[in-house]
């Protein structure tokens, strides 16, 4: 205030207590809710993302029901939507209000006719690793997984490729795509909070993940293409369950982190030899970053 404003007899406005309260009660909620809003932002309790696979579907034991299309292939991917379904509606009865589900399988085996309301479906390739995965959502489910390679009561086994035979390592463990999957997410701190799959798969998440991680097994493996197989009706309540569950679980499951760098090592055949047979080539090196954990 100027000098001649003064001098004028110019008065600084008077503010009523109640005016002041007022003001004072407003600033005090807008900053709570605020904070409020700071704290669900970043990490939604209801958000979920879904990874799936095909091989570890209630119903799926052969190779020749999911590499090359054909009517194997779609009864398997019938299977695997019914299963999906059944996960889709556990979450929402578990009070998940968004959905995202990734067709993780190679050659694809989302049925769009048969996909159930409630979740968007993300599909096709070319197209990022994890598709919009970031740190807002709250957990991550992988649906019809299946055991690493070489474990010998793994239904359809393999990391990767059965057909160059894949292995993996991280910092010296041996590690398959629930390791490669879980790890991927934990670099935004979205925890696995459930795995699907055959028994093998569940003893393997168990693992890697931790006791709190919900596993619900579809089938036991008895080698890589025999398995004891459950009725859906049976396997698809499981699943609900499972899903409700996994729900609950969110605030026990720790996101899987690995250590970088990473040192890492491959095992794959090649075959480029002039008889036809394979031949087995060792990679080493160091991956840097996480979300780079897919390209070594």
């Amino acid at each position: 205030m100027t000098r001649s404003a003064l001098a004028t007899g110019a008065r600084r406005p008077r503010w009523t207590f109640s005016a002041v309260a007022f003001l004072l009660m407003t600033s005090i909620f807008a900053s709570s809710g605020a904070v409020a809003g700071q704290q669900e932002q970043p990490r939604n309790r209801k958000k979920i993302y879904v990874v799936t696979d095909l091989e570890g579907a209630s119903g799926v034991y052969q190779f020749a029901q999911t590499r090359d299309a054909g009517p194997l292939n779609e009864k398997a991917k019938e299977y695997l939507m019914g299963d999906i379904a059944a996960v889709v509606r556990g979450l929402q009865a578990g009070g998940a209000e968004e959905i995202w589900i990734l067709d993780g399988h190679g050659s694809g085996a989302v049925v769009p006719e048969l996909m159930v309301p409630g979740a968007v479906y993300i599909v096709g390739r070319p197209r990022p690793v994890m598709y919009g995965l970031d740190e807002t959502f709250s957990g991550l489910v992988q649906l019809g997984a299946h055991a690493m390679n070489g474990t010998p009561d793994g239904v359809l086994c393999h990391t990767q490729s059965s057909k160059t035979e894949n292995r993996y390592w991280y910092n010296g463990v041996e590690s398959g795509e629930i390791a490669q999957v879980a790890a991927y997410a934990g670099y935004f701190n979205v925890p696995t909070i459930m795995v699907t799959g055959d028994e093998a798969a569940c003893r393997e998440a168990k693992q890697f993940l931790g006791e709190a991680v919900v596993t619900v097994a579809v089938k036991k493996g008895i080698s890589r293409e025999a398995a004891v197989l459950r009725p859906f009706e049976e396997t698809r309540r499981d699943l609900y369950e499972g899903a409700k569950k996994a729900m609950e679980a969110i605030p026990h499951c720790k996101p899987f982190k690995l250590a970088t760098p990473i040192q890492a090592k491959k095992e794959y055949l090649i075959f480029d030899s002039p008889d036809g047979k394979p031949r087995l080539v060792v990679k080493e090196g160091v991956i840097e970053d996480v979300l780079k954990i897919f390209e070594f």
